[in-house]
C-alpha cells in the first residue's frame, strides 16, 4: 500500500512532510502522533529501529517517498528529526568486470537510506564486506555487481554508464519512483 494512499495509516505523515518547505523537520512523538490522529505503535517510543530508514516499512515510505530521511532519534526527549535527502552525487561508471567501486557502493547505499549493516542485509553479506568495498579493499564480484545493478534500478539509484572508449555521451538510467 502507498502511503499517500488515505487507507494507510500513516497517509498523513506523509502530506505533513511533503508539504513542508524546510531542509529539517523537527517534531516530538506527540506531534506525530496528532499529525497522524492516532498512537504511534509501542516500538515507535522504545526502539530506535521504528525510525529506520530502510523501506519495507509503511512508516519509513511516509517519509522517504516526501523526500525526507529521519537522522536524529532521540527517545529519551520523545522527538525526531526528519531532513529533506539530498541527491547523490552523480557517480560515473564503466561498463564490465569490477564497475562497483567505493564510491558508487557508498552512493547507493545513501540513496537507500541505509547504514552499512542494513545495506549487508539488503545483499545478503557480511558489514564488514560493504566497509571493505566502500573503502577498497575489494570490489564487488561480478554476480555481486549484477545484484548491486538491480538494486540500485528497482530504487530509482541515478547513475550513468561511461562507455569504455572514455566517452562523455552516458546512457540515463534514472527512474520516475523514489
Amino acid at each position: 500500500m502507498e502511503p499517500s494512499q488515505p487507507a494507510s495509516k500513516y497517509a498523513a505523515l506523509f502530506e505533513y512532510l511533503r508539504r513542508r518547505p524546510e531542509l529539517a523537520v523537527h517534531l516530538t512523538l506527540n506531534e506525530v502522533e496528532k499529525i497522524l490522529g492516532a498512537p504511534l505503535p509501542r516500538s515507535a517510543r522504545t526502539s530506535r529501529s521504528f525510525w529506520s530508514n530502510r523501506r519495507g516499512g509503511l512508516q519509513s515510505a511516509a517519509w522517504l517517498t516526501a523526500g525526507f530521511a529521519v537522522t536524529q532519534v532521540d527517545l529519551r526527549r520523545k522527538g525526531v528529526v526528519f531532513e529533506r535527502r539530498t541527491s547523490v552525487p552523480e557517480v560515473e561508471w564503466k561498463p564490465g568486470k569490477g564497475r562497483w567501486d567505493g564510491e558508487m557502493v557508498r552512493a547507493l547505499r545513501q540513496h537507500l537510506g541505509l547504514n552499512q549493516a542494513g545495506m549487508a542485509d539488503v545483499l545478503g553479506v557480511r558489514q564488514q564486506t560493504i566497509s571493505e568495498w566502500e573503502n577498497e579493499m575489494y570490489v564487488p564480484s561480478r554476480s555481486r555487481s549484477k545484484h548491486l545493478d538491480l538494486v540500485a534500478e528497482r530504487s530509482g539509484f541515478g547513475y550513468r554508464a561511461v562507455p569504455e572508449t572514455g566517452a562523455k555521451e552516458s546512457i540515463d538510467r534514472n527512474s520516475d519512483t523514489v
